[in-house]
């Protein structure tokens, strides 16, 4: 599934980010299979978003202001559906001359997260979903 309606914000002082994500912002190849993640998995009525607020733990290697490519180490809680986890993933920051752009990829295990998978239909799901994170920045503009 794709999602192009997250909000994030990245502080380039301090390295803290948050992401929030619309459940229902996810879009499927098959409407069914939109339907059972809305509807029976993450249940976006009761659950509507993902929220994660982290930090940066190595923002000190990385210089915002320069342009590069630099390996980071996030660390920060994760809710999905009512739960909240502790995560910790790597990834890359690229600052260009455009803006600040974001990488990541790491898995997430539904049951961690109270998301009951039917048995019915457990041997055709990946027991950890695999997500990637691509963010851009782009700096806060004062009025």
């Amino acid at each position: 599934a794709d999602n192009n309606q997250v909000a994030s914000v990245l502080d380039a002082e301090t390295g803290e980010l948050v992401f929030q994500v619309l459940m229902k912002s996810f879009h499927f190849e098959r409407a069914l299979m939109e339907e059972h993640f809305n509807e029976n998995y993450v249940e976006s009525e009761v659950f509507p978003k993902s929220v994660f607020k982290g930090k940066i733990e190595n923002f000190n290697e990385i210089d915002i202001q320069k342009v590069g490519v630099y390996k980071l180490k996030v660390s920060g809680k994760l809710e999905i559906h009512g739960v909240t986890k502790d995560i910790q993933v790597e990834g890359s920051i690229s600052v260009k001359q455009e803006g600040v752009e974001a990488e990541s990829q790491f898995l997430v295990n539904p049951e961690d997260y109270d998301i009951e998978i039917p048995g019915i239909v457990r041997d055709k799901i990946a027991k950890n979903m695999e997500v990637t994170v691509r963010m851009k920045y782009d700096p806060l503009k004062s009025k």
